[in-house]
Formats: C-alpha cells, sequence, structure tokens
C-alpha cells in the first residue's frame, strides 16, 4: 500500500511540474489568468476537477483490479 502510494505521488509531482519544465511562459500567462478570475469561478474550477478525479479513481478501481 505505502509503495501504491507513494507511486501515485510521485506521477503527481511529475505530472505537475511538467508545464513548468516545457512551456514556463504559458504557466506564466495561466498564473496571470488565474489571478484575474473571481474565487466563485475558482471554486467551480476546483469542484469539477475534483469530481473528474474522483471519477476516474472509481474507473480506475473498477475496471483496473
Amino acid at each position: 500500500m505505502h509503495a501504491y502510494l507513494l507511486t501515485v505521488l510521485g506521477l503527481i509531482c511529475f505530472i505537475e511540474g511538467l508545464p513548468y519544465l516545457a512551456t514556463p511562459k504559458q504557466v506564466r500567462k495561466w498564473l496571470n489568468w488565474l489571478l484575474s478570475v473571481s474565487n466563485l469561478y475558482l471554486r467551480i474550477l476546483g469542484a469539477a476537477l475534483m469530481v473528474v478525479g474522483l471519477l476516474l479513481v472509481y474507473l480506475g478501481r473498477k475496471h483496473g483490479g
């Protein structure tokens, strides 16, 4: 279980770091855009991403064993 958790956290770090390495200028533009949107929009976006994430976990567990 611990190895699985470390693998998942490692993949998250890798995926999160990839845009900063590949396209730092775009990341800066995107971060500036994030500063310009409302808190409500960010909350809705965050909730939607959490739902998608949970759905992917559910589907992976259901079909992947």
